[in-house]
C-alpha cells in the first residue's frame, strides 16, 4: 500500500488541504554524500549505530500499520498509548547516540543521524540543534540543509527554508528529494514565496511546478513524486485542467500496482467533476474496485450525482452509478 496516495488522496478531500499535505514534507530528508573510511573503528561503531536505528525504525513503522489496519476495525491501540510504545522502543537508540556524541563531538554524521530520529519523534528542537551543530562541523553536506530547510518549513521562518533548500541544491544539483521538498514548501507557502522573490501568485504556482518537474527528470519513475506533482494542480486558481489530467496521466503511466492506478483513477474523476465532464467521472469511479477506496467513491459519486442535477436544472433522480463487480 502507498501511504503516500493515501495521504494526499486524504488531502485532496479535506478542507484544510494546506496543513494535510504539509505533514507529508518531513518524511523526505536526504542523505549525505560524505564517505567516511568504513575501516575506521570509530566510523564502525556509528554504521552500527544507524543499522541498529534503521531496525527499529522498520519495526515501528510495522507497528504503526499493523495498528493503522486495527483501527480500522475498531480494535487499534490509542495513539497515546502506541506513541509512550513508540518513544520507549527508540530510548536505548537515543542513548546510543548521546553516548556517541559525546565521545565523539565533531561527528558530523552521527549528529545527522541523531536529528532525524528526533525529527521522527517531534522534538523539532533537538533536531534542529544536532543539525545546526552538523552544519557547523561541515557547511558543505548538503543534506543538512535540506534537513534544516524541512524543519523551517514547518516552524518557521519559511523564507530561510528557501535559502537552505537552493542552497542544498547548489551543493548536489542532481538530488531529486531537494527539488521536491522545495516545490512543496513554495506551493504550500505561496504568500512567503510571493514576498521572498517578489513574484506574483501565478508565478509562485510555476516556480513550484518548475522545481517539481526537475525532481521527477533526475527520478522518472518516483510515483509519490508524481503525485505530488498532480496533487499541486488543485490548488493553481483559476484551474489548469488539461494540464492536472496531463499530469494525472505521468502518473498513471508509473503507477505500480492496481491500488495506485485506482487511486489516480479517482483523481481523474474529480478533475472531471469539477470541468462538468459527468459521463467521463462517472466512468472513472466505476473503474475502482478497492474496497479501501469505498468512502472516496461514494463521496464522489454523491457530488456528481448532486453537480449533474443542479447543472441540468432539473429534480429527476440522478443516474445511478453502476460499479464494478
Amino acid at each position: 500500500m502507498n501511504n503516500l496516495l493515501i495521504g494526499l488522496l486524504g488531502a485532496v478531500l479535506t478542507s484544510n488541504q494546506p496543513a494535510a499535505v504539509s505533514n507529508l514534507l518531513r518524511q523526505a530528508t536526504g542523505l549525505s554524500v560524505n564517505v567516511p573510511d568504513p575501516n575506521d573503528p570509530v566510523e564502525k561503531e556509528n554504521k552500527k549505530l544507524m543499522e541498529d536505528d534503521d531496525a527499529v525504525q522498520a519495526e515501528v513503522d510495522k507497528w504503526i500499520e499493523e495498528n493503522n489496519q486495527f483501527a480500522a476495525k475498531g480494535a487499534g491501540v490509542p495513539p497515546a498509548e502506541l506513541n509512550k510504545r513508540i518513544h520507549a522502543r527508540f530510548e536505548p537508540i537515543q542513548k546510543r547516540y548521546q553516548d556517541f556524541i559525546k565521545r565523539h563531538p565533531k561527528h558530523s554524521q552521527a549528529r545527522v543521524a541523531y536529528g532525524s530520529l528526533l525529527n521522527d519523534l517531534h522534538d523539532d528542537d533537538g533536531a534542529q540543534e544536532q543539525w545546526e551543530k552538523a552544519l557547523e562541523l561541515n557547511a558543505k553536506d548538503p543534506a543538512v540543509y535540506n534537513n534544516l530547510a524541512n524543519l523551517y518549513g514547518h516552524t518557521g521562518p519559511v523564507k530561510k527554508a528557501f535559502e537552505f533548500y537552493s542552497k542544498a541544491i547548489e551543493l548536489n544539483p542532481n538530488e531529486p528529494i531537494y527539488y521536491h521538498n522545495f516545490g512543496t514548501t513554495v506551493y504550500l507557502f505561496r504568500k512567503d514565496a510571493k514576498e521572498f522573490y517578489g513574484i506574483t501568485e501565478q508565478d509562485v504556482f510555476d516556480k513550484a511546478l518548475e522545481l517539481y518537474s526537475k525532481a521527477l527528470k533526475l527520478d522518472p519513475t518516483n510515483f509519490p513524486l508524481a503525485s505530488d506533482v498532480a496533487q499541486t494542480y488543485y490548488g493553481i486558481k483559476p484551474t489548469r485542467t488539461e494540464d492536472a489530467l496531463k499530469s494525472w496521466t505521468n502518473a498513471l503511466s508509473i503507477a505500480h500496482d492496481e491500488i495506485e492506478r485506482e487511486g489516480v483513477y479517482l483523481h481523474f474523476a474529480r478533475l472531471k467533476l469539477h470541468a462538468g465532464r459527468f459521463a467521463e467521472a462517472r466512468a472513472h469511479v466505476s473503474a475502482v474496485t478497492n474496497e479501501m477506496y469505498h468512502e472516496l467513491k461514494s463521496r464522489l459519486i454523491r457530488n456528481i450525482n448532486e453537480q449533474e442535477k443542479e447543472a441540468k436544472g432539473t429534480n429527476a433522480a440522478p443516474e445511478e452509478i453502476k460499479e464494478k463487480k
